[in-house]
């Protein structure tokens, strides 16, 4: 099965053991209640309901719709986002994407006819996503 697939063109990395470079899918039709952590790719075409949260690219297709917060390196967006994107990188708006939250990225790019309600940050200041679960506990910690 998967020797015609490589002769259709079809191209797939393997994930290593920490599930890096994984791909991960959510259909049109499909709703996900919840936050969503992943250490690889992550495309919505369907609905979220919650916080994502990605190490590597996040999709969000034209039929896609998260509503919570998206923290990524990478974003695409052609769909609804209801929530504060926060990208590493750079993050791109297609012309019909709608977006109603706060932006904080490296760069962004944002196409003819993209919509976009909110705040917006850009530069090298943004924290490591790595680090983000850390700067909450420090900050707890540091009492006088």
């Amino acid at each position: 099965m998967f020797e015609q697939l490589k002769h259709k063109g079809v191209i797939s990395r393997p994930a290593d053991a920490s599930g890096n470079g994984s791909i991960n899918i959510i259909g049109a039709g499909t709703i996900i209640e919840g936050e969503i952590k992943s250490n690889g790719d992550i495309r919505i075409d369907g609905t979220i309901r919650g916080s994502v949260t990605s190490k590597a690219k996040v999709v969000v297709g034209s039929t896609g719709i998260v509503d919570g917060d998206v923290h990524c390196q990478n974003a695409d967006i052609s769909g609804t986002v209801k929530g504060k994107i926060t990208v590493m990188e750079m993050l791109f708006l297609k012309s019909a994407a709608r977006i109603n939250g706060d932006i904080q990225t490296g760069k962004l790019v944002v196409e003819v006819g993209a919509s976009f309600t909110g705040n917006c940050s850009m530069g090298p200041v943004i924290k490591d996503i790595k680090n983000a679960d850390r700067s909450s506990e420090k900050l707890s910690e540091k009492t006088a």
